[in-house]
């Protein structure tokens, strides 16, 4: 199940996020998405877990957390969309 997470603070790396998370099950892959011109982490990351329950209890633990100073929101990724026209 892949999850994505948002408002997690800049600092936070891929090992940072697989480390939040992996308390809930096995973490297949952990991913901090970072913006393309000036290269800052913009808060908002994915996690696969290997087991689908694992990432239902994620969710249901995380989401709206306080972390940081911010609400964490955590859901089932939607697929990604595919950009004919770039």
């Amino acid at each position: 199940m892949n999850l994505v997470v948002k408002n997690l603070p800049t600092s936070y790396n891929a090992h940072y996020l697989e480390m939040l998370f992996a308390k809930y099950g096995e973490v297949d892959f952990a991913k901090v998405i970072y913006d393309r011109v000036t290269k800052e982490p913009t808060g908002t990351g994915f996690v696969e877990f290997v087991n689908e329950a694992d990432g239902e209890k994620a969710i249901t633990e995380m989401n709206g957390l306080e972390f940081h100073g911010k609400e964490l929101v955590v859901e089932k990724a939607r697929p990604r969309r595919v950009n004919i026209w770039s």
